[in-house]
């Protein structure tokens, strides 16, 4: 059987500036990858830019976008979209990721909105996606999102992004926290929503914490740890699309670098039991 291959490997963790000077000190390396959004670095100079430059020399760096605004009714920022390829390709990112979602039309909303999951939706997004893949020279991958409301919905959303992703041939930032999120406010079953996503398409993972603000209300914010039905859909999706790089995100209540390498090290240990298990099974085949 082939084995696919990734644009990184194992474990990593968003690079946020709370931690930066700490992490800079130490002569391990706790992460396998970093990540960062590309808007809050692309104009940095001075000491800060050339911290941020020694990060992308000693880690694999992904970069993971906020302002694309892949469903929006304005056109592209086509100028925006080449100073990102300037970026990546100075920094040799492995990889470049946006919110299927959109943020902004004559002006920007500062939030992710959803997209209507409607046929001419699925054209619309894919020839925009197309486009951002021409102009970066290189593939886009998209991200499920979180949402709390489907405008015109006409189809599931799990046909909606299996649609873009076959029209526009990107790949898939698959979202565990987001799938459980959603499952929970729009009821349907999270695991069954994992196991239709496409496997040849997924990239990589993300894993995050949540505010539960009612019990059929959870809002996706990273701002707090990853709780046990993420961990085991996680633990899940490795077991029915394989070992997958993962990388933990964590926005608000940034906790000490302790914390979060065990979180990361958590994810580790998830990946090895399901390799372990997937070694088995081969010998046993």
């Amino acid at each position: 059987m082939d084995t696919k291959s990734y644009p990184v490997s194992g474990a990593g963790l968003g690079l946020r500036r709370d931690f930066m000077d700490e992490l800079t000190q130490r002569d391990d390396q706790p992460f396998d990858f970093l990540e960062v959004a590309p808007e809050n670095w692309i104009e940095m100079g001075g000491a800060l830019g050339k911290k941020f430059a020694q990060f992308t020399e000693r880690y694999p760096m992904m970069c993971h976008g906020l302002s694309l605004s892949l469903g929006s009714p304005a056109p592209l920022d086509e100028h925006f979209i080449t100073r990102v390829k300037k970026f990546l390709d100075k920094h040799n990112v492995k990889a470049y990721s946006e919110h299927l979602s959109y943020c902004g039309d004559d002006g920007h909303l500062y939030d992710l909105m959803p997209i209507p999951f409607t046929s001419d939706a699925v054209s619309y997004v894919a020839q925009r996606i197309k486009r951002v893949q021409e102009i970066l020279e290189r593939p886009l991958i998209i991200e499920n999102v979180s949402y709390y409301a489907a405008p015109g919905q006409e189809m599931p959303e799990v046909e909606f992004i299996n649609a873009v992703l076959n029209e526009a041939d990107c790949g898939l930032l698959l979202d565990v926290n987001n799938i459980y999120v959603n499952s929970i406010n729009h009821q349907y079953d999270p695991e069954a929503y994992m196991k239709a996503m496409p496997t040849e398409r997924i990239e990589y993972l993300h894993i995050a914490g949540h505010y539960n603000e009612a019990d059929d209300l959870k809002v996706d914010t990273h701002g707090s740890d990853v709780i046990d039905p993420v961990w085991s859909l996680l633990e899940k999706t490795y077991q029915h699309h394989g070992v997958i790089p993962t990388l933990l995100e964590r926005d608000f209540n940034i906790p000490s670098l302790a914390t979060l390498t065990s979180e990361v090290d958590k994810i580790r240990h998830y990946q090895d039991q399901a390799a372990k298990g997937q070694d088995r099974l081969a010998h046993t085949a």
